[in-house]
């Protein structure tokens, strides 16, 4: 018998049942099944506030577990109203300034800095920080995930300076807590080593890239998924620089032991495939980048469904090629329905959305010019309020 069956038993809006149907969302959220999660996460919600109340820690715990399935599937308008509850309940019981509380702060901080509202975003990384500095210390690891978020939102607001400070302030917290060899070091080496690449500093990115890599490979082995995820920032960074010919055996790797641990079908492959096809575009194979990018297409839409973002960029890439080649009538539709889907998952202003101007090129290349301005403007605005 089933652990929910089994609760059942003593009721269907026990406090058991719902304690079940949370772990049984658990399950499916590591699946990435988050539809089914979301479902089960409602049910257990509404037996916790009818059997406990309102305002009880656990109902405080749902609503924010709910509002993250929700924000998984980008679903924001969801998501956002159930973390201010979630908060409040959790500030009234514990106090304003209680690690858990911390905690909490960290996801609306994370929905508003996905969607690129990132003065809506620093309040909360700001104030998450302080309470945890004075809970646990400056030094402390809890200090150094409040410090990498901060890190990551002055580097998406373009305050490379302030970013540099706590990436470095947070490798040294875990140097020091973890050992130089951990791999929570390893992924404050690759946060850095992006960091560096975003702003052109090469040298520097591929010496932490490299480091990352050395970490995970003799923490893991050779053939782990983390290997694949090193070896690809690394072919990455290869190609922002033109070496074609050291990045391109490093995509394949990653790509191989993606395919290794789950299968030349997975979704996990969906990234490496759509790189290596970048590779190739920027080799002027146009006829293998165009089938990576249509097979790396297919396993998103499959895994992620028709309208995610992932979708929308390989939907872009696949349409630069088009345009490259001269094949504009091919190349639109795809730029339509990309712009269409980052406009509804991410919002009208969102910083992704500068990618207008690959289309404007395009309707330029096609005499449309006026339209090609209208974008081109568009995409300006969205540039300045960055």
């Amino acid at each position: 018998m089933s652990a929910l069956k089994e609760a059942e038993i003593a009721g269907p809006k026990h406090t058991h049942v719902a304690e079940s149907l949370k772990n049984l969302a658990e399950v499916y959220c590591a699946q990435g099944n988050d539809a089914k999660a979301e479902l089960l996460l409602l049910r257990a919600l509404t037996i916790d506030e009818k059997t406990l109340g309102p305002n009880h820690p656990d109902v405080a715990t749902d609503l924010n577990n709910l509002a993250e399935v929700y924000g998984a599937q980008l679903k924001d308008a969801k998501a956002e109203p159930l973390y201010k509850p979630s908060l409040a309940i959790k500030e009234k019981l514990l106090g304003p300034n209680h690690p858990e509380v911390a905690k909490l702060l960290n996801n609306p901080g994370g929905l508003y800095y996905r969607q690129g509202k990132y003065e809506k975003a620093e309040p909360f990384y700001k104030r998450s920080l302080a309470i945890k500095e004075k809970a646990f210390g400056p030094n402390c690891p809890n200090v150094a995930i409040a410090l990498n978020n901060q890190a990551g939102l002055y580097s998406a607001q373009g305050k490379y300076a302030d970013a540099e400070l706590l990436y470095k302030r947070t490798l040294t917290i875990d140097e020091k807590t973890f050992g130089p060899y951990h791999p929570t070091v390893a992924r404050d080496l690759n946060n850095m080593a992006e960091f560096y690449s975003e702003q052109g500093k090469y040298a520097e990115s591929e010496s932490l890239y490299k480091r990352a890599l050395a970490i995970d490979e003799k923490t893991f082995g050779p053939d782990n998924p983390r290997v694949a995820t090193d070896l690809n920032n690394i072919a990455e960074l290869f190609s922002a620089q033109a070496k074609y010919t050291k990045a391109e055996p490093l995509f394949k790797r990653a790509l191989e032991i993606g395919e290794k641990n789950w299968g030349p079908n997975h979704a996990m492959s969906a990234k490496p495939l759509n790189n290596l096809a970048k590779l190739y575009q920027s080799q002027n194979k146009f006829v293998d980048a165009e089938k990576l990018y249509k097979r790396s297409l297919a396993l998103d839409e499959k895994a992620l469904g028709p309208n995610h973002p992932d979708v929308a960029v390989i939907l872009q890439n696949l349409a630069s090629l088009y345009v490259l080649c001269g094949k504009y009538t091919l190349a639109e539709p795809l730029f339509k329905r990309s712009l269409a889907i980052k406009e509804k998952a991410l919002g009208p202003n969102h910083p992704d959305l500068v990618s207008l101007d690959n289309y404007a090129v395009l309707l330029r290349k096609m005499g449309r010019n006026k339209e090609a301005t209208i974008l081109e403007s568009k995409a300006k605005a969205i540039r300045a309020t960055k």
